[in-house]
């Protein structure tokens, strides 16, 4: 049976405080946090991208959650067209889906696992007629029936089946694992993309189809003017322009040595300082592009930073990479305000009762996205992310 939300509430309301933890007891000799919970360290810079490592007051346990990777890639978590739901019911007594068609901005998708699902607005799902990007955060939970995903096509040039069931992009990303002894060893792992700033707005704010197709376009066309001035002579863009597929361009040869050369020192620099600061808390980070704050992913824990990081810096050197507009350095007075200013006009709660809480906030430059889980011995949140206007 596919899962309804229940829109909760639509009101105007000052949120200032309500998405942030408020602080521990702090101990003599360490260091005070600031009235949201979040304190900002010293910033990771590399060219145009500058990534400051945000650590908390408090960490919850996480380790109950499943990512979509992990989903994916063990066979548990099935995405599909919404036409193929049929067969998929996990319970006899469940009224089956009677529609055939497949519909682009919906999904289906089934946990199979005996953990609760994480999904987060921006990854992108490849396969079926067409990609599509995940359009707000939400947990499904274990053995779930059919749950109705609502997403965005980011692939507008393919209506064609290439296969049943949605997988990994193919993209493959380079992580460090840390040992007991505190060493640590590279490895590589296929798994979805997350799409950069620019796109996961469109899908999570704009919510409007025609929106983040026009995102994808210029952000096409910005790699391609990018590949084209580091090779001129060379026509590395053509293939770049000849696709509709945002996956397609962002998996280019070209394209990812340029985000490569971008993300891999802030990547690498991130890693280790994770180490360094595992006893502090880093959860997540605050992310400037030529000088503008523009957005902020914060996780309830760090071992869930350290699973998203790897497809999270390169969204942020995929944005560093296409923006071509110059600018000066963001500061870490900056990006403190950013993560301290909470005050909201409005919020929007979406709910399924028992699972999570999603909490849209408007205010004044910005918006922000918090999902609080509700599943038993949990009721934090789980993810909170915000961008600048």
């Amino acid at each position: 049976m596919l899962a309804r939300l229940c829109v909760v509430l639509i009101a105007t309301v000052a949120v200032g405080g309500l998405l942030w933890p408020k602080p521990g007891l702090v101990r003599a000799g360490q260091e005070k946090p600031s009235a949201s919970g979040y304190k900002v360290l010293e910033p990771i810079r590399n060219g145009s991208l500058t990534v400051f490592p945000v650590v908390a007051s408090k960490s919850y346990a996480t380790g109950e959650f499943l990512t979509l990777d992990e989903g994916l890639r063990s066979g548990e978590v099935v995405v599909t067209e919404y036409g193929n739901v049929r067969g998929l019911v996990r319970r006899p007594n469940s009224p089956s889906i009677q529609r055939d068609g497949a519909e682009v901005n919906r999904l289906v998708l089934v946990n199979n696992s005996d953990r609760p699902l994480l999904l987060l607005a921006g990854e992108i799902v490849a396969g079926g007629k067409q990609d599509r990007v995940i359009g707000m955060d939400r947990i499904v939970p274990s053995e779930s029936d059919p749950i109705d995903l609502n997403v965005f096509c980011v692939e507008p040039g393919r209506w064609v089946a290439t296969s049943d069931r949605f997988g990994t992009s193919g993209a493959t990303y380079g992580s460090a694992a840390t040992g007991a002894a505190g060493g640590s060893s590279a490895k590589a792992s296929s798994g979805t993309l997350m799409a950069q700033p620019s796109v996961r707005a469109k899908a999570m704010a704009d919510k409007d189809q025609g929106q983040v197709w026009a995102e994808v376009r210029k952000q096409q066309e910005s790699m391609a003017v990018k590949v084209e001035g580091a090779s001129p002579a060379m026509p590395n863009a053509a293939p770049l322009r000849a696709t509709s597929s945002y996956a397609v361009v962002m998996e280019n040869k070209d394209v990812k040595e340029k985000v490569d050369e971008m993300a891999k020192p802030i990547e690498q620099n991130y890693q280790s300082l994770i180490k360094q600061l595992r006893d502090r808390k880093a959860v997540g980070v605050v992310v400037a592009v030529n000088g503008r704050v523009i957005w902020s992913d914060v996780f309830a824990s760090t071992e869930l930073l350290e699973k998203y990081w790897p497809k999270l810096v390169r969204s942020y050197a995929s944005e560093a990479v296409a923006t071509r507009v110059k600018g000066g350095e963001a500061t870490s007075t900056q990006a403190e305000s950013f993560l301290a200013d909470m005050q909201g006009r409005r919020q929007t709660i979406e709910s399924e009762p028992g699972v999570f809480r999603h909490t849209e906030i408007n205010g004044d430059g910005f918006k922000a996205f918090e999902l609080t889980s509700l599943l038993p011995k949990t009721g934090f949140d789980v993810h909170v992310a915000k961008m600048a206007e």
